[in-house]
């Protein structure tokens, strides 16, 4: 991927990021730092980020180095980038007929194992724990709406 194109990526995921801050609802709590504070803070450095390498690549700054012997993708990087982008689709298709645990725990193990974590117990027990932990925090602490932890058929 050229560099021009991988700017062109990163701005439109940075847009796709501003998009999902944009449609954070706003806490029912009156109080100076909401829940979208931080969010746009992340998200607008990181356009502005995008914004500056994509600049840095129109100007021919940014060296394309997919063609350099070499440097040759580690084995197994399909795999990787297929248990990181997994993990992210699975969360947001079954954050809502499933709550926000269980989903949040399958993306932790699709993260975990694009770092080459073993699927299996330990892994889902970590990862539950954090999500759970998560959950606590924002959605009973803080008051952030992340929906029921655990959805239930009946």
């Amino acid at each position: 991927m050229t560099p021009l194109r991988l700017a062109v990526l990163l701005l439109a995921i940075a847009a796709a990021a501003i998009w999902q801050v944009s449609v954070i609802p706003q806490s029912l709590m009156q109080m100076t730092v909401g829940p979208v504070l931080a969010p746009a803070v992340v998200v607008g450095g990181l356009a502005v980020l995008a914004l500056l390498y994509g600049v840095s690549a129109w100007r021919g700054r940014q060296v394309d180095e997919s063609h350099v012997p070499g440097q040759e993708p580690l084995p197994g990087s399909q795999r990787r980038l297929a248990s990181l982008l997994g993990g992210g689709v699975a969360f947001m298709a079954l954050v809502a007929p499933l709550g926000f645990v269980l989903p949040a725990t399958l993306c932790g193990m699709g993260v975990a194992r694009a770092f080459d974590a073993p699927l299996g117990l330990k892994s889902a027990g970590v990862c539950g724990a954090i999500a759970t932990v998560f959950w606590l925090v924002f959605a009973q602490l803080l008051g952030i709406g992340l929906g029921p932890a655990l959805r239930w058929p009946f």
